[in-house]
């Protein structure tokens, strides 16, 4: 039986509003406990408030936001016998996108505020225009790897 068959990675469809791939994938990465229409109502409810804040389309916004938080880089702790070394690691394109939409929610989530959908608008409006908890992740991100930089030649 040979071993050199790579899988394919299977990718999500495009949503049906915005037939977008970006934004199935957001709401598959903020679905829980299976529920998906709860999951698609919040992404919705948030690209309207987007729509209303700014005047301009969601979309365009949320793909601005995505690229502006997705990292090159990526630190991952290598035991070396008695010390951890944290050692940066450069990840492709689409690892760069699901941190970028792991970060998101997750800062949105800690975000104060009465909906998800809210908390969601304001971090994907604030990670467009190059603020926000998110793109402060990134910016420590590459600090931390630039840091570590002489440890790059560990592998990983």
């Amino acid at each position: 039986m040979s071993r050199r068959t790579k899988i394919k990675r299977n990718f999500p469809l495009a949503d049906s509003v915005y037939n977008s791939v970006l934004v199935s994938l957001m709401i598959s990465k903020i679905l829980k406990n299976g529920k998906k229409i709860r999951a698609e109502k919040i992404i919705y409810e948030a690209f309207e408030i987007i729509e209303k804040k700014t005047k301009v389309s969601p979309l365009r916004i949320f793909e601005k936001a995505i690229k502006r938080v997705s990292p090159s880089v990526q630190i991952k702790s290598k035991r070396n016998s008695n010390s951890t070394l944290q050692v940066p690691k450069e990840i492709r394109f689409f690892r760069g996108i699901n941190l970028s939409l792991c970060w998101i929610i997750q800062f949105a989530k800690v975000r104060p505020g009465r909906t998800m959908a809210i908390k969601l608008a304001n971090e994907i409006i604030d990670a467009s225009r190059g603020s926000g908890n998110s793109i402060r992740k990134k910016e420590e991100t590459h600090r931390m790897a630039k840091a570590n930089k002489v440890f790059a030649y560990q592998n990983t």
